[in-house]
């Protein structure tokens, strides 16, 4: 027990440090608008694929405005501007400070004085409060599933209603593309990628109330992401 406590604050240290030194600028830049490689290209237009995947089912559902989310893991706020734009009151955070700063630098330049927006510079487990969906995007690669499933089960302490989730997929393609690029460091190499098999994380939603609505897959050259959508 004590070996897997210091296992996820290694972990977490390692993606804090991570997102806090070399690699905000990395992805400040895949995440932004500047130049980037083909690779971080590819993995750009992958992310706004997820992001506008998310904000089109909460559109759909015609209740966005006044909803209370909270973006968990929110990087530069690619997911909160949008939300945040449509009306719903969002609590933001990452457990990364220059990735909050930025948030907020890229929030006033496109709203003014966005009272729905609160940030907060915390890991996922240190989120406090209840929000009707709470939302974790492409944050899970960066953990082990048995550090992921601790991570969920308090993210589903916080949502009353709703759940979305999305990870990489644990597939053989995959596992294989992984290791080939595991002996090409660079610019693009980030922190140890974790895969999830599907049916693992469907599980840990289950036991904590929950039950599938809706999914989808993106899938680009670099970019693989699984999202789920679980309700109560």
């Amino acid at each position: 027990m004590v070996n897997t406590i210091q296992k996820s604050l290694d972990d977490k240290s390692i993606v804090k440090d991570y997102f806090n030194a070399t690699g905000f600028e990395r992805w400040r830049n895949i995440y932004g608008d500047g130049q980037v490689n083909k690779v971080q290209l590819d993995i750009r237009e992958g992310h706004q694929q997820t992001i506008d995947k998310v904000v089109n089912w909460l559109k759909e559902d015609g209740n966005l405005a006044n909803l209370t989310i909270c973006d968990a893991g929110c990087g530069v706020g690619s997911l909160t501007i949008p939300l945040a734009q449509e009306g719903a009151i969002i609590f933001a955070s990452d457990i990364s400070s220059k990735m909050v700063g930025e948030a907020a630098e890229r929030i006033k330049q496109v709203m003014t004085n966005p009272r729905n927006i609160r940030l907060g510079v915390q890991d996922l487990e240190s989120i406090r409060g209840e929000y009707h969906t709470v939302i974790c995007l492409d944050v899970l690669i960066h953990y082990p599933t048995e550090e992921a499933a601790q991570m969920i089960k308090h993210l589903s302490s916080l949502a009353k209603s709703r759940l979305i989730l999305s990870f990489a997929p644990k597939t053989f393609f995959l596992t294989i593309l992984k290791r080939i690029g595991e002996f090409f460091p660079g610019p693009s190499k980030t922190t140890r990628a974790y895969q999830h098999k599907e049916e693992d994380i469907v599980k840990i939603l289950q036991d904590n109330g929950f039950q599938i609505k809706r999914t989808d897959m993106t899938s680009t050259n670099f970019y693989y992401s699984r999202l789920l959508e679980a309700v109560r």
